[in-house]
Protein backbone atom coordinates (compact mmCIF):
# COMPACT_ATOMS: atom_id res chain seq x y z
CA UNK A 1 0.00 0.00 0.00
CA UNK A 2 1.48 3.61 -0.90
CA UNK A 3 2.49 5.63 2.48
CA UNK A 4 -0.87 7.57 3.44
CA UNK A 5 1.48 10.81 4.43
CA UNK A 6 4.26 11.24 2.01
CA UNK A 7 6.62 14.36 1.39
CA UNK A 8 4.17 14.95 -1.21
CA UNK A 9 1.12 14.85 0.72
CA UNK A 10 -2.09 17.55 -0.81
CA UNK A 11 0.65 18.45 -3.06
CA UNK A 12 -1.09 17.78 -6.73
CA UNK A 13 1.13 19.37 -9.06
CA UNK A 14 4.63 19.94 -10.05
CA UNK A 15 4.69 23.43 -9.19
CA UNK A 16 3.30 22.73 -5.60
CA UNK A 17 5.68 20.37 -5.00
CA UNK A 18 8.58 22.84 -5.90
CA UNK A 19 7.06 25.88 -4.10
CA UNK A 20 6.24 23.66 -1.28
CA UNK A 21 10.05 22.07 -0.84
CA UNK A 22 11.95 24.97 -1.96
CA UNK A 23 10.36 27.63 0.04
CA UNK A 24 7.64 26.68 2.29
CA UNK A 25 8.96 23.92 4.06
CA UNK A 26 11.71 25.12 6.19
CA UNK A 27 10.58 28.30 6.99
CA UNK A 28 10.57 28.73 10.97
CA UNK A 29 6.95 28.97 12.54
CA UNK A 30 5.58 32.17 14.20
CA UNK A 31 2.51 31.37 15.79
CA UNK A 32 1.06 34.40 17.11
CA UNK A 33 -2.41 33.48 18.69
CA UNK A 34 -2.53 30.12 20.50
CA UNK A 35 -3.56 28.99 24.31
CA UNK A 36 -0.09 26.43 25.24
CA UNK A 37 -0.27 26.24 29.40
CA UNK A 38 2.92 28.68 29.98
CA UNK A 39 3.07 27.55 33.45
CA UNK A 40 3.86 23.82 31.41
CA UNK A 41 6.19 25.52 29.23
CA UNK A 42 8.33 27.12 31.64
CA UNK A 43 8.60 24.15 34.13
CA UNK A 44 9.35 21.97 30.68
CA UNK A 45 7.17 19.18 31.92
CA UNK A 46 7.52 15.89 30.07
CA UNK A 47 4.47 13.81 29.68
CA UNK A 48 3.70 10.38 31.17
CA UNK A 49 2.23 9.09 27.85
CA UNK A 50 0.24 10.59 24.93
CA UNK A 51 -2.70 9.59 25.75
CA UNK A 52 -2.12 12.46 28.72
CA UNK A 53 -0.53 14.97 25.72
CA UNK A 54 -3.65 14.55 23.20
CA UNK A 55 -6.67 14.27 25.18
CA UNK A 56 -6.17 16.15 28.21
CA UNK A 57 -7.54 18.80 27.24
CA UNK A 58 -8.65 18.86 23.60
CA UNK A 59 -12.19 19.74 23.00
CA UNK A 60 -11.63 19.21 19.23
CA UNK A 61 -10.86 14.90 19.94
CA UNK A 62 -13.75 15.39 22.08
CA UNK A 63 -16.34 16.45 20.01
CA UNK A 64 -15.35 13.53 17.47
CA UNK A 65 -15.83 10.65 20.36
CA UNK A 66 -18.82 11.76 21.36
CA UNK A 67 -20.29 11.37 17.73
CA UNK A 68 -19.10 8.25 17.60
CA UNK A 69 -20.56 7.23 20.48
CA UNK A 70 -17.75 7.07 23.19
CA UNK A 71 -19.15 7.92 26.52
CA UNK A 72 -18.07 10.72 28.44
CA UNK A 73 -16.12 8.37 30.76
CA UNK A 74 -13.74 8.37 27.96
CA UNK A 75 -13.42 11.58 26.92
CA UNK A 76 -13.47 14.02 30.35
CA UNK A 77 -14.10 11.24 32.65
CA UNK A 78 -12.14 9.31 35.24
CA UNK A 79 -11.22 6.71 32.31
CA UNK A 80 -7.47 5.90 32.28
CA UNK A 81 -4.99 7.65 29.94
CA UNK A 82 -4.75 4.49 27.82
CA UNK A 83 -8.28 3.80 28.01
CA UNK A 84 -8.96 7.59 26.63
CA UNK A 85 -6.46 6.53 23.53
CA UNK A 86 -7.92 3.36 23.03
CA UNK A 87 -11.39 5.53 22.24
CA UNK A 88 -9.48 7.85 20.05
CA UNK A 89 -7.99 5.24 18.44
CA UNK A 90 -11.34 3.25 17.79
CA UNK A 91 -12.35 6.97 16.73
CA UNK A 92 -9.94 8.08 14.01
CA UNK A 93 -10.74 5.41 11.24
CA UNK A 94 -14.16 6.68 11.46
CA UNK A 95 -12.89 10.48 11.09
CA UNK A 96 -12.02 9.81 7.12
CA UNK A 97 -12.70 13.50 5.71
CA UNK A 98 -12.41 15.44 8.92
CA UNK A 99 -8.86 17.28 9.31
CA UNK A 100 -8.39 15.37 12.58
CA UNK A 101 -7.66 12.25 10.68
CA UNK A 102 -4.83 14.54 9.16
CA UNK A 103 -3.70 16.37 12.17
CA UNK A 104 -3.28 12.99 13.79
CA UNK A 105 -1.11 10.98 11.63
CA UNK A 106 1.02 14.45 10.39
CA UNK A 107 1.96 14.72 14.37
CA UNK A 108 2.36 10.84 14.76
CA UNK A 109 4.68 11.68 11.86
CA UNK A 110 6.67 14.67 12.57
CA UNK A 111 6.96 14.31 16.67
CA UNK A 112 7.66 10.16 16.93
CA UNK A 113 8.78 9.16 13.19
CA UNK A 114 5.19 6.60 12.65
CA UNK A 115 3.94 6.38 9.31
CA UNK A 116 1.37 3.56 10.68
CA UNK A 117 -2.06 4.53 10.77
CA UNK A 118 -3.84 4.73 13.75
CA UNK A 119 -6.87 2.44 14.61
CA UNK A 120 -7.68 -0.15 17.66
CA UNK A 121 -5.10 -2.95 16.17
CA UNK A 122 -2.02 -0.09 16.05
CA UNK A 123 -3.37 1.62 19.43
CA UNK A 124 -1.03 -0.15 22.08
CA UNK A 125 2.10 -0.11 19.97
CA UNK A 126 1.69 3.10 18.83
CA UNK A 127 1.15 4.29 22.22
CA UNK A 128 3.65 2.25 23.82
CA UNK A 129 6.14 4.00 21.18
CA UNK A 130 4.75 7.53 21.20
CA UNK A 131 4.67 7.66 24.81
CA UNK A 132 7.83 6.24 26.13
CA UNK A 133 9.43 9.01 23.97
CA UNK A 134 7.66 11.67 25.54
CA UNK A 135 8.82 10.34 28.75
CA UNK A 136 12.18 11.42 27.78
CA UNK A 137 13.96 14.79 27.94
CA UNK A 138 14.63 15.24 24.45
CA UNK A 139 10.93 15.31 24.14
CA UNK A 140 9.71 17.63 26.79
CA UNK A 141 7.41 20.06 25.89
CA UNK A 142 10.34 22.77 24.91
CA UNK A 143 11.93 20.45 22.79
CA UNK A 144 8.22 19.37 21.42
CA UNK A 145 8.51 23.18 19.99
CA UNK A 146 12.18 23.47 18.69
CA UNK A 147 11.74 19.53 16.84
CA UNK A 148 8.66 21.94 14.44
CA UNK A 149 10.96 24.72 13.56
CA UNK A 150 8.87 27.45 16.06
CA UNK A 151 10.95 30.16 16.32
CA UNK A 152 7.70 32.45 18.36
CA UNK A 153 4.21 31.59 20.32
CA UNK A 154 2.33 34.19 21.61
CA UNK A 155 0.14 33.21 24.43
CA UNK A 156 -3.50 34.50 25.58
CA UNK A 157 -3.81 35.86 28.53
CA UNK A 158 -6.01 37.89 31.17
CA UNK A 159 -5.21 41.46 32.64
CA UNK A 160 -4.66 40.05 36.10
CA UNK A 161 -2.19 37.49 34.92
CA UNK A 162 1.03 38.08 36.53
CA UNK A 163 3.10 36.77 33.81
CA UNK A 164 5.30 35.21 36.15
CA UNK A 165 6.05 32.03 33.66
CA UNK A 166 6.34 34.11 30.58
CA UNK A 167 9.32 35.69 32.70
CA UNK A 168 10.73 32.84 33.73
CA UNK A 169 10.93 31.33 30.51
CA UNK A 170 12.44 34.47 29.56
CA UNK A 171 15.15 34.58 32.09
CA UNK A 172 15.78 30.41 31.46
CA UNK A 173 16.91 31.43 28.28
CA UNK A 174 14.81 29.39 26.04
CA UNK A 175 15.71 29.68 22.39
CA UNK A 176 11.45 30.06 21.46
CA UNK A 177 10.45 33.37 22.17
CA UNK A 178 6.97 33.50 24.35
CA UNK A 179 5.43 36.64 24.57
CA UNK A 180 1.82 37.19 26.41
CA UNK A 181 -1.67 38.52 24.54
CA UNK A 182 -3.66 41.03 26.33
CA UNK A 183 -7.30 39.66 26.13
CA UNK A 184 -9.45 41.98 28.39
CA UNK A 185 -12.83 39.69 28.06
CA UNK A 186 -13.82 39.18 31.41
CA UNK A 187 -13.01 43.15 32.31
CA UNK A 188 -16.31 43.49 29.29
CA UNK A 189 -18.49 41.17 30.60
CA UNK A 190 -20.98 43.03 32.29
CA UNK A 191 -24.12 40.60 31.52
CA UNK A 192 -22.81 38.50 33.92
CA UNK A 193 -23.34 40.95 37.19
CA UNK A 194 -21.59 38.97 40.64
CA UNK A 195 -18.94 37.20 38.31
CA UNK A 196 -18.32 40.94 37.14
CA UNK A 197 -17.77 42.31 40.33
CA UNK A 198 -15.31 39.77 41.82
CA UNK A 199 -13.55 40.27 38.05
CA UNK A 200 -13.49 43.87 39.36
CA UNK A 201 -12.27 43.52 42.70
CA UNK A 202 -8.90 41.20 41.32
CA UNK A 203 -8.13 44.44 38.48
CA UNK A 204 -8.67 46.59 41.64
CA UNK A 205 -6.12 45.04 43.74
CA UNK A 206 -3.28 44.21 41.47
CA UNK A 207 -3.59 47.46 39.42
CA UNK A 208 -3.57 49.15 42.50
CA UNK A 209 -7.05 51.43 41.18
CA UNK A 210 -9.83 51.90 42.89
CA UNK A 211 -12.36 51.06 40.05
CA UNK A 212 -15.54 53.07 41.18
CA UNK A 213 -16.69 54.35 37.60
CA UNK A 214 -16.27 53.57 33.55
CA UNK A 215 -12.70 56.26 33.99
CA UNK A 216 -11.19 54.47 36.50
CA UNK A 217 -11.53 50.77 34.79
CA UNK A 218 -10.07 52.00 31.75
CA UNK A 219 -7.07 53.43 34.51
CA UNK A 220 -7.06 49.96 35.64
CA UNK A 221 -6.78 48.64 32.44
CA UNK A 222 -3.99 51.06 30.88
CA UNK A 223 -1.57 49.97 34.19
CA UNK A 224 -1.87 46.16 33.00
CA UNK A 225 -1.43 47.02 29.72
CA UNK A 226 1.38 49.29 30.36
CA UNK A 227 2.86 45.70 32.61
CA UNK A 228 2.20 43.64 29.28
CA UNK A 229 3.79 45.93 27.21
CA UNK A 230 6.93 45.81 29.48
CA UNK A 231 6.99 42.23 30.00
CA UNK A 232 7.24 42.31 25.89
CA UNK A 233 3.33 42.12 24.88
CA UNK A 234 2.75 43.51 21.85
CA UNK A 235 -0.63 41.88 20.33
CA UNK A 236 -4.12 42.62 22.34
CA UNK A 237 -7.03 39.64 21.44
CA UNK A 238 -11.13 40.28 22.07
CA UNK A 239 -13.46 37.26 21.86
CA UNK A 240 -16.95 38.48 20.97
CA UNK A 241 -19.78 37.76 19.74
CA UNK A 242 -20.60 40.78 17.74
CA UNK A 243 -19.61 44.28 17.28
CA UNK A 244 -20.80 46.77 19.31
CA UNK A 245 -20.79 50.49 17.80
CA UNK A 246 -23.97 52.64 19.52
CA UNK A 247 -23.84 56.28 20.62
CA UNK A 248 -23.24 56.51 24.13
CA UNK A 249 -22.32 59.82 26.24
CA UNK A 250 -19.63 59.70 29.08
CA UNK A 251 -22.04 60.69 31.25
CA UNK A 252 -24.10 57.44 30.54
CA UNK A 253 -21.36 54.64 30.19
CA UNK A 254 -20.13 55.94 33.59
CA UNK A 255 -23.94 55.87 34.87
CA UNK A 256 -23.89 51.98 33.47
CA UNK A 257 -20.76 51.29 35.61
CA UNK A 258 -21.61 52.54 39.04
CA UNK A 259 -25.06 50.19 38.66
CA UNK A 260 -23.42 46.82 37.27
CA UNK A 261 -20.66 47.70 40.23
CA UNK A 262 -23.21 48.10 43.00
CA UNK A 263 -24.89 44.75 41.87
CA UNK A 264 -27.86 46.07 39.44
CA UNK A 265 -28.64 44.06 36.53
CA UNK A 266 -28.12 45.99 33.28
CA UNK A 267 -30.43 46.10 30.45
CA UNK A 268 -29.17 44.66 26.92
CA UNK A 269 -29.61 48.59 26.28
CA UNK A 270 -26.77 49.03 28.56
CA UNK A 271 -24.67 46.06 27.86
CA UNK A 272 -24.37 46.87 24.34
CA UNK A 273 -23.35 50.53 25.05
CA UNK A 274 -21.06 49.64 27.71
CA UNK A 275 -19.36 47.47 25.28
CA UNK A 276 -19.22 50.30 23.13
CA UNK A 277 -16.99 52.44 24.54
CA UNK A 278 -15.20 49.30 26.32
CA UNK A 279 -14.30 48.07 22.79
CA UNK A 280 -13.45 51.28 21.70
CA UNK A 281 -11.41 52.60 25.03
CA UNK A 282 -8.99 49.36 24.49
CA UNK A 283 -8.65 50.34 20.79
CA UNK A 284 -7.15 53.64 21.62
CA UNK A 285 -5.33 51.87 24.12
CA UNK A 286 -3.74 49.59 21.72
CA UNK A 287 -2.99 52.44 19.41
CA UNK A 288 -1.52 54.12 21.69
CA UNK A 289 1.01 51.82 22.08
CA UNK A 290 1.36 50.55 18.81
CA UNK A 291 0.34 47.19 19.13
CA UNK A 292 -1.15 44.91 16.83
CA UNK A 293 -5.36 43.99 18.16
CA UNK A 294 -7.50 40.91 16.85
CA UNK A 295 -11.07 40.12 17.05
CA UNK A 296 -12.31 36.59 17.18
CA UNK A 297 -15.86 36.93 16.15
CA UNK A 298 -18.78 35.40 16.85
CA UNK A 299 -18.38 31.97 18.39
CA UNK A 300 -21.47 30.58 20.17
CA UNK A 301 -20.30 29.03 23.75
CA UNK A 302 -21.53 26.88 25.61
CA UNK A 303 -24.83 25.20 24.17
CA UNK A 304 -25.10 22.50 26.24
CA UNK A 305 -25.96 23.36 29.60
CA UNK A 306 -26.10 20.21 31.04
CA UNK A 307 -22.15 19.95 30.05
CA UNK A 308 -21.16 23.06 31.24
CA UNK A 309 -22.81 22.86 34.45
CA UNK A 310 -20.71 19.41 34.90
CA UNK A 311 -17.62 20.10 33.07
CA UNK A 312 -17.32 24.28 32.24
CA UNK A 313 -16.60 26.24 29.51
CA UNK A 314 -14.09 24.84 26.57
CA UNK A 315 -15.38 20.76 26.91
CA UNK A 316 -16.69 20.74 22.95
CA UNK A 317 -19.65 22.04 22.87
CA UNK A 318 -19.51 25.76 21.42
CA UNK A 319 -20.67 25.79 17.30
CA UNK A 320 -20.81 28.89 14.83
CA UNK A 321 -22.67 31.86 16.15
CA UNK A 322 -25.30 33.62 13.14
CA UNK A 323 -24.73 37.32 14.20
CA UNK A 324 -24.99 40.36 11.98
CA UNK A 325 -21.78 42.79 12.23
CA UNK A 326 -21.04 44.22 9.33
CA UNK A 327 -22.73 47.74 9.75
CA UNK A 328 -21.48 47.93 13.21
CA UNK A 329 -17.90 46.87 12.51
CA UNK A 330 -17.89 49.44 10.00
CA UNK A 331 -18.76 52.09 12.58
CA UNK A 332 -16.41 50.48 15.16
CA UNK A 333 -13.43 51.16 12.63
CA UNK A 334 -14.62 54.54 11.29
CA UNK A 335 -14.58 56.23 14.40
CA UNK A 336 -10.94 55.10 15.05
CA UNK A 337 -9.51 55.65 11.52
CA UNK A 338 -11.66 59.49 11.59
CA UNK A 339 -9.27 60.08 14.92
CA UNK A 340 -5.93 58.32 13.58
CA UNK A 341 -6.33 55.81 16.56
CA UNK A 342 -6.59 52.52 14.32
CA UNK A 343 -3.88 50.53 15.11
CA UNK A 344 -3.07 47.43 13.05
CA UNK A 345 -5.77 44.77 13.17
CA UNK A 346 -6.60 41.38 12.17
CA UNK A 347 -10.46 39.87 12.19
CA UNK A 348 -10.91 36.07 12.53
CA UNK A 349 -14.69 34.77 11.77
CA UNK A 350 -16.29 31.61 12.70
CA UNK A 351 -19.38 31.77 10.11
CA UNK A 352 -18.11 30.97 6.76
CA UNK A 353 -20.82 33.45 5.27
CA UNK A 354 -18.97 36.29 6.55
CA UNK A 355 -15.93 35.87 4.70
CA UNK A 356 -16.56 38.46 1.87
CA UNK A 357 -18.26 40.96 4.52
CA UNK A 358 -14.76 41.12 6.50
CA UNK A 359 -12.67 41.18 3.20
CA UNK A 360 -14.56 44.01 1.45
CA UNK A 361 -14.63 46.06 5.17
CA UNK A 362 -11.41 46.12 6.23
CA UNK A 363 -10.22 47.26 2.36
CA UNK A 364 -12.11 50.62 3.06
CA UNK A 365 -9.31 51.09 6.54
CA UNK A 366 -6.22 50.15 4.59
CA UNK A 367 -4.50 53.71 4.44
CA UNK A 368 -1.23 52.82 3.40
CA UNK A 369 0.67 53.02 6.52
CA UNK A 370 1.59 49.62 6.34
CA UNK A 371 0.67 46.75 3.82
CA UNK A 372 -1.99 45.10 4.88
CA UNK A 373 -2.50 47.07 8.06
CA UNK A 374 -6.05 45.53 8.07
CA UNK A 375 -5.53 41.84 8.07
CA UNK A 376 -8.17 38.68 7.44
CA UNK A 377 -7.22 36.44 9.66
CA UNK A 378 -6.23 32.83 9.01
CA UNK A 379 -9.08 30.72 8.88
CA UNK A 380 -10.54 30.00 12.65
CA UNK A 381 -11.56 26.70 14.87
CA UNK A 382 -14.66 25.19 12.42
CA UNK A 383 -12.69 26.31 9.41
CA UNK A 384 -9.39 25.10 10.15
CA UNK A 385 -9.58 22.50 7.81
CA UNK A 386 -8.82 22.23 3.43
CA UNK A 387 -12.33 23.39 2.81
CA UNK A 388 -12.01 26.64 5.40
CA UNK A 389 -8.71 27.06 4.18
CA UNK A 390 -8.77 27.24 0.88
CA UNK A 391 -12.06 29.52 1.25
CA UNK A 392 -10.33 31.90 3.06
CA UNK A 393 -7.33 32.36 0.61
CA UNK A 394 -9.56 33.06 -2.43
CA UNK A 395 -11.47 35.14 -0.89
CA UNK A 396 -7.95 37.42 0.41
CA UNK A 397 -7.23 36.69 -3.26
CA UNK A 398 -10.38 37.98 -4.42
CA UNK A 399 -10.76 40.85 -2.56
CA UNK A 400 -7.62 41.85 -1.54
CA UNK A 401 -3.52 41.28 -1.46
CA UNK A 402 -2.94 37.48 -0.67
CA UNK A 403 0.84 38.48 -0.60
CA UNK A 404 0.33 40.82 2.29
CA UNK A 405 -1.13 37.52 4.30
CA UNK A 406 0.47 36.97 7.62
CA UNK A 407 -0.34 32.93 7.42
CA UNK A 408 -0.94 30.61 9.71
CA UNK A 409 -1.63 30.40 13.18
CA UNK A 410 -2.69 27.31 15.72
CA UNK A 411 -4.90 28.84 18.08
CA UNK A 412 -4.63 25.56 19.96
CA UNK A 413 -3.48 24.16 23.78
CA UNK A 414 -1.55 21.65 22.54
CA UNK A 415 2.09 21.53 22.48
CA UNK A 416 1.72 18.96 19.26
CA UNK A 417 -0.30 20.74 17.53
CA UNK A 418 2.22 22.53 15.12
CA UNK A 419 1.76 20.38 11.96
CA UNK A 420 -1.06 22.88 11.40
CA UNK A 421 1.33 25.21 9.83
CA UNK A 422 2.68 22.83 7.67
CA UNK A 423 -1.25 21.69 6.68
CA UNK A 424 -2.07 25.68 5.84
CA UNK A 425 1.22 25.90 3.81
CA UNK A 426 0.22 22.63 1.94
CA UNK A 427 -2.81 23.97 1.08
CA UNK A 428 -1.33 27.41 0.10
CA UNK A 429 1.36 25.85 -2.09
CA UNK A 430 -1.23 23.34 -3.85
CA UNK A 431 -3.68 25.97 -4.57
CA UNK A 432 -1.43 28.86 -6.07
CA UNK A 433 0.92 25.31 -7.88
CA UNK A 434 -2.97 24.58 -9.22
CA UNK A 435 -3.05 28.36 -10.61
CA UNK A 436 0.31 27.97 -12.67
CA UNK A 437 -0.43 24.36 -14.22
CA UNK A 438 -3.93 26.11 -15.30
CA UNK A 439 -2.39 29.02 -16.74
CA UNK A 440 -3.96 31.24 -14.14
CA UNK A 441 -1.04 32.85 -12.97
CA UNK A 442 2.21 33.24 -14.50
CA UNK A 443 4.92 30.22 -14.02
CA UNK A 444 7.38 33.01 -12.24
CA UNK A 445 8.98 30.87 -9.75
CA UNK A 446 10.95 33.88 -8.13
CA UNK A 447 8.42 36.15 -7.62
CA UNK A 448 6.20 33.29 -6.52
CA UNK A 449 8.86 31.73 -4.00
CA UNK A 450 8.91 34.93 -2.38
CA UNK A 451 5.22 35.57 -2.06
CA UNK A 452 5.06 31.80 -0.61
CA UNK A 453 8.03 32.81 2.04
CA UNK A 454 6.17 35.81 2.68
CA UNK A 455 3.26 34.51 3.75
CA UNK A 456 4.56 31.46 5.42
CA UNK A 457 6.84 33.78 7.68
CA UNK A 458 8.34 37.44 6.70
CA UNK A 459 4.88 39.11 6.76
CA UNK A 460 4.63 38.16 10.39
CA UNK A 461 7.77 39.06 10.98
CA UNK A 462 7.33 42.40 10.01
CA UNK A 463 3.61 42.99 10.91
CA UNK A 464 4.27 41.76 14.71
CA UNK A 465 7.72 43.56 15.20
CA UNK A 466 8.63 41.02 18.15
CA UNK A 467 11.54 39.16 16.63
Amino acid sequence: MKKFIDKNFLLQTETARDLYHEFAEKKPIIDYHCHLPVKDLADDICYDNIGQAWLAGDHYKWRLMRSNGIAEKFCTGDATDYEKFEKWAETIPMAIRNPLYHWTHLELQRYFNIDTLLSPKTSKKIYDQCSALLQSPDFSVKNLLLKLNVEIICTTDDPIDSLEYHKKIKDDGYKVKVFPTFRPDKAMAVEKTPQYINYISKLSEISGIEIKNFSSLIEALDVRHKFFHDMGCRIADHGILSFWAETYTNVEIDKITTNVLSGKELTEREVSKFKSAFLYECAKLNNYRGWVQQFHIGALRNNNTRLFNKLGPDIGCDSIGDYNFGDKMAKFLDRLDQSGELTKTIFYNINPRDNELIASIIGNFQDGSFPGKMQFGPSWWFLDQIDGITKQINTISNLGLLSRFIGMTTDSRSFLSFPRHEYFRRILCNLIGSDVENGEIPADMDLLGKIIENICYNNAVDYFKIL
